[in-house]
Order: C-alpha cells, then sequence, then structure tokens
C-alpha cells in the first residue's frame, strides 16, 4: 500500500471523489505542511497555523496508479487558481501534492508537466515532501456522506 497527500480547497469534496475509485482503500482529511503542531479547525480556517486542507489517500497500487490518482485529481481542481478552490479563499484552501516516498516525485512532475502544457497560465500546485499531517475532527471524516446538501466546489457530476 502506498500514500499520497492531496490538498483541492475544501477537503470533503475531495474525500468523497477520491473514495469512489477503485484501489483507493482509505481516505482521511486532515491538515497538512504547515506551522505549528495538532492545529484544529478553526486554526486553519483562520489562516493562523498555515495548514493546507488535505487528504491523505491510501491505495493499492496494483490496482490504481498514482499517475491515474494525480490524472483524476487535476480533473477536479482549478490547478491554475492560487489559495482558492470556488468559494472557498485563503492558503487553507491552496492546491498541493505532498508526498512521503522520493520516488513519486517524478511521476508527480510528469503529470503536472502535461497539465501545464494544456494550460496558460501558471499552475500553482504546491509539489512538496509531506512535512506533517494531522487528521481533522471526526466530524470533518466523510462529512458529505453525513451531510448530502453540504456545500463541495466540486459539482456533483463528479460523484459517481
Amino acid at each position: 500500500m502506498k500514500k499520497i497527500y492531496l490538498a483541492g480547497g475544501c477537503f470533503w469534496g475531495l474525500q468523497k471523489y477520491m473514495d469512489q475509485f477503485k484501489g483507493i482503500l482509505e481516505t482521511t482529511v486532515g491538515y497538512a505542511n504547515g506551522k505549528t503542531e495538532s492545529p484544529t479547525y478553526e486554526d486553519v480556517k483562520s489562516q493562523v497555523s498555515d495548514h493546507s486542507e488535505t487528504v491523505e489517500v491510501i491505495y493499492d497500487p496494483s490496482i490504481i496508479s498514482l499517475r491515474e490518482i494525480l490524472e483524476k485529481y487535476y480533473v477536479v481542481i482549478d490547478p491554475t487558481s492560487l489559495n482558492k478552490q470556488g468559494e472557498d479563499e485563503g492558503r487553507s484552501y491552496r492546491t498541493g501534492i505532498y508526498y512521503t516516498d522520493a520516488a513519486d516525485l517524478d511521476i508527480i512532475n510528469e503529470v503536472t508537466a502535461s497539465i501545464q502544457a494544456k494550460n496558460t497560465e501558471k499552475v500553482v500546485v504546491e509539489i512538496e515532501p509531506l512535512k506533517g499531517f494531522y487528521p481533522a475532527e471526526e466530524y470533518h471524516q466523510k462529512y458529505l456522506e453525513k451531510n448530502p446538501q453540504g456545500y463541495c466546489h466540486i459539482g456533483g457530476c463528479f460523484f459517481g
């Protein structure tokens, strides 16, 4: 099993989106690559901790590849929007790909370069090693399953 961490604006929709694909074994929403330890949602939302809302994706590479995951990720984000996705604004809503295995960096860069080639504006997705991940509070986990009418910048047409 492997892990990749994806920040794509509000984490509720990205979690629901990723959960639908065969080979994705588990997802957890949380906070990544900030300045403090054990941030709360209030710390993150207020931009105090500089964490991004992020989804930890645990997957089986024999069923779904990192390349496939990243290609799916890029379908539901605006990679040229800095610190904003949909109606959500601020650094906590930035886009990012955070890796724990340096061997994944070549694939991450290749997929991102292919996305850049399709855009006239600069792709602003952070690509960094994971510097810490803290699971979000329980009420955020699988939020859109618990609250089907909850807000999400990812359109319902992307949910299978």
